[in-house]
């Protein structure tokens, strides 16, 4: 079959890291763009992103691309794409999606437009001018930037993020892709000890172990795509018989989490028992004050509260202050720190050796990571 064109939206921020991990799973053509990674590929493919990103929002598949200044030109635009090879009599197809820095900036117009331009399409290619819409949902998204527009077929369903683990969460917890970046970052590896001293619903030790694991992170969950006629149903079976046999039984990993929360402790066990990871997970409870380094090597991962999610800033600045006393620049350690105070580091006691600029949902933030290390004078 001709190869299937894909965007995989992503967190802005994070597009090199998508990408990377789209050629380790030796995809064709991946190119980085602005909050999204774009590939070729068969409906292996498509299972397969689907199962196993840790950093991709989701997978759709980029039927066009092309420039609309007016309606008449959406609708033209729209209605040149091949949707009968994807959509079948019976499906469903309903259309949302974006329109920023566009003429068409109406977005419940463009979407009645190109919902008008796909039925017309497959009417003239099934006969008939009634569709009941009953069978497989065919989400179609587009998104329209500075008059350009792009139609795809979302295959994902839910977003990615939710790998189906973390039914409940304490308050503003951090995005599943999100934590899986900060642990890519941390390069948490198999024989990887991670500290999380915020741990919450255990977010970033979950993810930490699924990484270092090599556990797929969607091999819980279910996709839109899966519903879908088109696409064998033998691919979906075959992509995770292969996800099981890549697991990393021999892993060395253990994940520590601390929180002030016993409710959070609680939170963080059960989730890990949801993602299959219990074994290798531990979490009490305990203050940050209470920090102690008490392993020979360890990679500190951790989204501390601040005053835009949980604290008052002066709180959450405290807080700072405390981290910087208690994460001792020590041989075997490093530090990955998520926050979107501009003056952490002033307030944390020093500068970071590298930073990253990330968003944590809508909230624009700098990952600090430490890690060279040298002796703390007396």
């Amino acid at each position: 079959m001709e190869k299937i064109q894909f965007s995989a939206p992503c967190l802005f921020g994070i597009e090199g890291i998508c990408a990377d991990e789209l050629k380790r799973m030796d995809i064709e053509n991946v190119r980085a763009e602005n909050g999204r990674v774009l590939f070729e590929g068969d409906y292996s493919t498509l299972a397969r992103v689907n199962l196993c990103s840790r950093y991709a929002e989701r997978v759709q598949i980029l039927l066009g691309e092309f420039h609309a200044y007016s309606f008449e030109e959406l609708f033209r635009g729209v209605e040149k794409i091949e949707w009968e090879m994807w959509i079948e009599k019976d499906d469903a197809f309903p259309v949302k999606g974006h329109s920023v820095s566009s003429k068409l900036a109406s977005v419940p117009d463009c979407q009645k437009i190109i919902k008008k331009a796909v039925v017309k399409r497959l009417s003239s290619k099934y006969h008939t001018d009634w569709f009941d819409e009953t069978g497989g949902k065919h989400q179609i998204q587009f998104l329209i930037i500075k008059d350009k527009v792009s139609i795809m077929l979302d295959t994902s369903g839910e977003g990615l993020h939710k790998r189906g683990y973390r039914r409940d969460s304490t308050t503003a917890p951090i995005k599943e892709t999100l934590a899986a970046a900060m642990a890519d970052l941390s390069h948490v590896r198999p024989f990887s000890t991670v500290v999380d001293p915020f741990c919450g619903s255990g977010t970033i030790l979950i993810e930490s172990a699924l990484k270092a694991l090599n556990i797929a992170p969607g091999i819980l969950r279910r996709f839109a795509a899966e519903k879908w006629d088109v696409i064998p149903p033998g691919i979906w079976s075959e992509e995770r018989e292969r996800c099981f046999d890549l697991v990393d039984h021999s892993a060395q990993f253990e994940a520590y989490g601390y929180d002030i929360d016993s409710e959070a402790v609680e939170l963080t066990l059960a989730n890990a028992k949801k993602a299959g990871v219990e074994k290798r997970i531990h979490a009490g409870r305990r203050d940050i004050s209470e920090f102690k380094a008490e392993f020979e090597r360890a990679a500190v991962i951790c989204n501390p509260p601040y005053g835009e999610r949980l604290l008052d800033i002066d709180r959450s600045r405290d807080i700072y202050r405390i981290m910087g006393k208690k994460f001792e620049r020590r041989q075997g350690y490093s530090y990955t720190i998520i926050s979107p105070d501009d003056s952490f580091e002033n307030i944390f006691g020093r500068p970071a050796d590298k930073r990253r600029k990330l968003y944590n949902g809508m909230i624009k933030c700098q990952v600090y990571m430490y890690f060279k290390n040298f002796q703390i004078k007396k």
